[in-house]
């Protein structure tokens, strides 16, 4: 009776398991075409005035699009629903240590764990200024470590989860 019931329990939770894996596939493509539309819409919309730090679009506030080497699109303001669809400036400006954070969906930074010391990273604002850095620490830290993250000297740093949600990674730069 005992094994039955265990036998049972397992099937529920690899059903689980199966379950929840396949809706973060789902919510991952659907945070992949979000962004895309995101960024078009972002992309063809008239320059913010000079000053204006970030340009409403779809009921939120953007800052601009990080591209590294391809792809990205920043949320002004962090929230989390705001994470759902972008990654999002956690902290900061352009010109005073950008914080951006992340989901790690793969069209978000999932793949940010293939940066290298040396690498470049573009961040467009909303006025149409490039700004360019080259990437030189990365870290792992703790999920509670945000003074770490936000508080180091770098010109920009971009951090997500780890792929078991245990701790975060931080990649910090410098601008050119």
């Amino acid at each position: 009776m005992l094994g039955r019931r265990l036998m049972a329990l397992g099937a529920v939770l690899i059903l689980g398991a199966l379950g929840l894996t396949a809706y973060n596939h789902w919510d991952d493509r659907r945070a992949q075409r979000e962004a895309a539309r995101l960024l078009e819409e972002l992309k063809a919309a008239e320059p913010a005035e000079s000053g204006e730090e970030t340009l409403p679009l779809d009921g939120a506030e953007w800052l601009g699009w990080l591209r590294i080497p391809s792809l990205e699109l920043v949320q002004a303001e962090w929230s989390y629903p705001a994470l759902k669809t972008s990654p999002c400036r956690y902290a900061g400006t352009p010109e005073a240590g950008l914080v951006i954070a992340a989901h790690n969906y793969e069209q978000h930074f999932a793949r940010l764990s293939l940066l290298a010391a040396g690498d470049a990273v573009e961040f467009t604002d909303v006025s149409g200024a490039v700004h360019r850095y080259t990437m030189m620490q990365v870290e792992t830290l703790a999920p509670t470590a945000v003074d770490e993250m936000t508080g180091g000297d770098w010109d920009l740093t971009l951090f997500t989860c780890t792929y078991s949600g245990q701790a975060r990674r931080g990649y910090s730069g410098v601008e050119l």
